[in-house]
């Protein structure tokens, strides 16, 4: 309905410079995925900057009056 593709569902693997803070050796490789329910979540509510949504940005009243999820029947 969209009209475009949207990603879903992605990973990768972390770059070593990444791992060392961590005290992992370079010879680690850690992979990572996620559903990455963002971008559809940003699509339905118009939200253009990934940092409105994660972050110390985040407008927590839009959050509490347009749940992604409702509990109640």
């Amino acid at each position: 309905g969209l009209g475009r593709w949207v990603e879903v569902g992605n990973s990768g693997v972390f770059r070593p410079e990444l791992l060392l803070p961590m005290g992992l050796p370079e010879s680690v490789s850690v992979i990572a995925w996620g559903l990455s329910l963002e971008r559809p979540t940003m699509i339905k509510y118009g939200i253009n900057n990934i940092r409105e949504l994660l972050g110390h940005r985040v407008d927590l009243q839009m959050v509490y009056d347009s749940p992604a999820c409702r509990l109640q029947p």
